[in-house]
């Protein structure tokens, strides 16, 4: 017999430890013969990462795909393992250096310092992977990888050497996103826009020729920027040559003021006519939009700024190239040069006030780029940098979409793939870091590149180019981490190497990715794929939303609202919070996560213990040798019938990725159908002297729980592995773990046993939803008085006659044509069901009552809509609680359309 509660907490360890005495989640275990395999990656969490909501979301959606597929009887590989996420590890451990007091990188020198990362990587990294366990993550463990170990890092060379032989890898002098904290490029993903309250200000450039006059529009052209230190690096000034206030002056130049450049006016369409004063600063050097606009106009790019973000104008022939040496420009270099940007920007602003050139300064709310991890505004800054011709490498890619060998799903994100790999920019893959792939490229004396797999073979290439030995220096930066994770489909099967598992498991199946990383992850492993194996790294790409919070805010540690998944395992279980991601995951909309929904479906597995001690103690137990079809009682074929819609909805919503389907499905049918209808209509059964029919239902209840164990254990793993194995019967066991038991193919159904059933069901739950309706008192029995009932439904009230009375509080059920007065009235088919009320209730009473909450639900939605109504509210609170309003105004007018229902039904009784 069961325990009377499930420890969560206490049994999804032992449970854990069973699938991996099991070996449940090995490649290939549980496969048929010949089976057909299903690949899926993970995508690899960082391995100083943590689990967070995201990673709960994307993981149960993987494993809900992984043990659906096992239990089908394919030969599936869950591929594991852990990014070594450059950035983030080299801080973490240079973080851990400071606090423990010891020598920092520098001193240590890059070898030591990477011989450290290691052992910290194996003392505390990859904690994530234990707490993908506790989730309940099936994947082949025994397979981890890791982008820095020996088999990936081999790789990585053999990717690089061949697409720089294949001119798709090259150096090139290009901006970036640069971090001047990290002192490092940086990718767009690790770049987060932070409204900032800032200042535009607004400048006077003179035009060359022309004697400067502040009072004289006719002397100047007004330019407006967010960064005034940048001006020292302009060489030239867009306008729209549509514009017909600057058509003359295109082909002219103005006078940078404080430098004295003389910079061109050009025509371009970057300038919007509309907006400030239709004239811009071009700054090729420091602006992404102004480089491509330098580049169309064959503009300077002057480069003002150090890696650190300070002002560097001493000695650079950029900077001075073109400009009249004076005392003032001298006294500005001396002034300026290595100074911080803020301190610059302060200082220009207050000088160009002094000459005359400030108009006028405007309050400016912005959006500023600042790195994710050194929390300081980046800098597009011009540098070199090693490149991948991205656009040359996404046309294959491209095609495969559009040509639908990969799918991606929902549909909807196809735009957004398009619209990326279609405008995509080359795509820097170095980093000024020490941790990662270095670079396997080295230089001659004179600058000459050499780019080889080893050492060894890059001396043998300088002395064949020098026609002797030569000395050369390998270059310091490492890959971004990104380069290595587009291989991750076929470089964790042991490509480069013609390994089984290559052959077996690659193309993979579906990519499960959060739509933030289209570009990064998703579109790199697109191309790499075929690039390298000639075919798409997997068939379909589902893209999951973002889980929020209950008010569909998202999470942040600067609002308090994030979730830890972590804490709602340690206090509902890992099913409980898989099966309420999974409910929730409908395909394009976001995850709005309470806590309380967390509470209720932790309710829906108690309601299946319980259920599972109740049967037993009404003698279920397991029976091989019961089959559907000699079922002979109605509610079992009724039950057997649902059973295999339930079935084949859950498969077809698992199939089609439409999770929050499937599991509603699962729900529905276990809550409503089996607990609440199924074990309700035994009960007379099993209380009843008719022995074969006890047997017939004992053993129908136990098959229809063994299916429910199957059809949710991709869903809920634990409790099911664990009601799977305590149901086997006494002194028996089970000849699997479940995990690797065989999914559910159901194929029987009665559809007149379930249409009776179903009707009867239909009848009981109208009654009860009127007597709640109309607050008649939990005891009080009523009678019914039923009009135009065809010769089948006299028969079904008659058959279910004492079901109907038990269940649904019915005195005596009678005939007629006319309905008796003061009655509330349901229609069931073709017949109309009549209920006297006023034997029941006290209908004036109940009249007050209603008008009374009626009264009170409408004053409170008035006082709702005149808040959302205002303007001014709407846009200063916080988002959650506009949300929340928002909900609370649904919830009132639920409750109105109820009430008015009542009403109606007392109006017609009275």
């Amino acid at each position: 017999m069961l325990e009377k509660t499930y420890d969560a907490a206490a049994t999804e360890p032992k449970i854990a430890e069973r699938w991996e005495e099991a070996g449940a989640f090995k490649a290939g275990a549980g496969a048929k013969e010949g089976a057909e395999p299903f690949t899926i990656v993970i995508p690899p969490p960082n391995v100083t990462g943590s689990l967070h909501m995201g990673h709960a979301l994307n993981n149960t959606i993987q494993d809900i795909l992984v043990r659906f597929e096992r239990m089908r009887g394919k030969n599936v590989l869950w591929q594991p393992g852990f990014d070594h996420a450059g950035i983030a590890t080299q801080m973490v451990v240079e973080r851990q250096l400071a606090e423990r007091k010891e020598p920092n990188r520098h001193a240590m020198g890059r070898e030591k310092f990477v011989e450290r990362i290691w052992q910290w990587k194996n003392e505390s990294g990859g904690m994530i992977s234990n707490q993908l366990r506790r989730l309940g993550a099936s994947c082949d463990w025994s397979r981890e990888r890791f982008t820095m170990d020996e088999g990936l890092s081999k790789a990585v060379l053999e990717v690089f050497v061949t697409l720089h032989r294949e001119g798709l890898i090259y150096k090139d002098k290009r901006l970036v996103n640069w971090d001047p904290k990290l002192l490092t490029a940086i990718s767009d993903l690790e770049v987060e826009q932070r409204e900032i309250k800032g200042n535009l200000w607004h400048f006077r450039y003179p035009l060359e020729g022309v004697t400067f006059n502040a009072e004289d529009p006719s002397t100047y052209i007004v330019v407006a920027t967010t960064r005034p230190e940048t001006m020292l690096g302009d060489s030239g000034v867009a306008v729209n040559p549509e514009d017909e206030r600057y058509q003359a002056r295109i082909g002219k130049s103005v006078i940078l003021p404080l430098v004295g450049r003389a910079i061109p006016i050009v025509g371009d369409d970057y300038a919007d006519p509309e907006a400030g004063s239709g004239a811009v600063k071009i700054t090729p050097a420091h602006d992404f939009n102004d480089f491509e606009v330098g580049k169309r106009n064959d503009l300077r790019k002057i480069n003002i700024m150090a890696p650190d973000a300070t002002i560097c104008l001493k000695d650079n022939e950029e900077f001075l190239a073109g400009v009249a040496a004076s005392a003032e420009l001298d006294a500005l270099i001396a002034e300026l040069d290595g100074q911080d940007r803020f301190a610059v920007r302060k200082a220009i602003v207050a000088k160009m006030e002094e000459g005359g050139y400030l108009e006028k300064i405007e309050e400016h709310t912005h959006m500023v780029p600042h790195g994710d991890r050194g929390g300081v505004p980046i800098e597009p800054l011009l540098t070199d940098q090693w490149y991948v011709n991205a656009a040359e490498m996404a046309k294959p890619a491209i095609d495969s979409v559009r040509e639908g060998r990969t799918a991606i799903v929902p549909k909807t994100w196809e735009k957004t793939y398009y619209d990326w790999m279609e405008n995509i920019q080359p795509w820097c893959i170095s980093r000024q870091l020490w941790w990662g792939h270095q670079i396997p490229a080295w230089y001659g004396p004179d600058g000459e590149i050499f780019v080889e797999k080893s050492e060894a073979e890059a001396l043998a290439s300088a002395e064949k180019h020098y026609g002797k030995p030569t000395e050369l220096t390998r270059d310091p930066d490492v890959l971004d981490t990104w380069f290595s994770s587009a291989l991750w489909p076929f470089s964790t099967l042991g490509w480069p190497d013609k390994t089984p598992e290559l052959e077996t498991y690659y193309q993979t199946d579906v990519l499960v990715t959060g739509f933030d990383i289209i570009f990064f992850w998703v579109a790199r492993m697109m191309m790499m794929g075929l690039h390298f194996m000639d075919e798409e790294p997997f068939h379909t790409v589902y893209v999951h939303a973002l889980v929020r919070d209950k008010n569909g805010a998202k999470m942040s540690k600067s609002k308090g609202n994030v979730i830890d998944p972590l804490e709602l395992i340690d206090e509902y279980g890992a099913d409980a919070l898989r099966f309420t991601l999974a409910i929730m995951a409908a395909q394009g909309r976001d995850v709005k996560l309470d806590p309380a929904r967390i509470a209720g479906y932790r309710n829906f597995g108690t309601k299946l213990w319980n259920a599972t001690r109740f049967a037993q103690m009404n003698g279920v137990k397991h029976d091989p040798n019961f089959k559907p079809e000699q079922a002979k009682l109605a509610v079992n074929r009724w039950i057997l019938t649902e059973l295999t819609q339930a079935a084949n909805a859950i498969t077809a919503g698992i199939t089609s990725y439409r999770f929050n389907e499937a599991a509603s499905a699962a729900y529905r049918f276990v809550w409503n159908q089996f607990c609440d209808w199924y074990l309700e209509l035994l009960k007379p059964i099993f209380m009843g002297d008719d022995e074969a029919e006890k047997a017939e239902a004992q053993a129908c209840a136990a098959y229809c729980l063994d299916e429910i164990y199957r059809l949710l254990h991709p869903f809920m793993p634990f409790m099911t592995e664990e009601l799977w194995a305590l149901t086997a019967g006494e002194g028996e066991k089970r000849d699997s773990v479940l995990a690797l038991a065989q999914w559910p193919e159901l194929s029987f159904e009665d559809n007149e046993a379930a249409t009776d059933v179903n009707w009867l069901i239909d009848l009981v739950n109208g009654i009860r939803s009127v007597r709640s309706e109309m607050n008649v008192p939990p005891s009080a029995k009523a009678p019914l008085t039923v009009l135009e009932a065809s010769a089948q439904t006299k028969e079904r009230f008659e058959r279910h006659d004492a079901a109907i009375k038990r269940l649904a509080r019915v005195e005596n059920v009678e005939f007629s044509d006319a309905a008796p007065k003061g009655s509330a009235q349901l229609v069931i088919g073709e017949a109309t069901a009549c209920m006297p009320l006023g034997s029941l209730i006290d209908l004036s009473a109940e009249t007050a009552r209603l008008t009374k909450e009626a009264g009170k639900i409408d004053a409170e939605m008035q006082k709702i809509n005149a808040k959302l109504s205002n303007e001014k509210f709407v846009a200063n609170a916080r988002e959650d609680v506009v949300a929340a309003e928002r909900a609370r105004l649904v919830e009132l007018q639920e409750a109105a359309e109820k009430v008015a229902l009542a009403q109606k039904r007392i109006q017609e009784a009275g």
